[in-house]
């Protein structure tokens, strides 16, 4: 029950986009155990925000991945298939540009 709750609450809040962002507290043990990073349309709405701790909540949330690699703009690193995180690319602001499985 309580992960068909977290899953409704992730549901709304990948729904509502950027434009709405909500500030609703996740912890990090919302994250469903024994699963891999799935790359799926709801990282797409993280796009343009900052990074933050409550957003690499979120994103892990999103993609039901176990760890985030932030990458700084510039910089260039090497995606691992089947590897259990989520990689985000950040831009000259610190601003969400990407957010891939690997």
């Amino acid at each position: 029950m309580r992960r068909i709750m977290a899953f409704a609450a992730l549901s709304a809040a990948a729904s509502a986009g950027a434009a709405t962002q909500s500030k609703q507290p996740v912890s990090i043990d919302s994250v469903w155990t024994g699963t891999k990073c799935q790359q799926t349309v709801a990282l797409d709405s993280f796009k343009g925000q900052v990074a933050s701790t409550d957003l690499a909540a979120r994103i892990m949330m999103a993609s039901r991945a176990h760890d985030v690699r932030w990458v700084p703009y510039g910089k260039e690193v090497k995606l691992r298939r089947g590897a259990n995180r989520v990689t985000v690319q950040l831009d000259q602001e610190n601003k969400v540009s990407s957010a891939v499985c690997g």
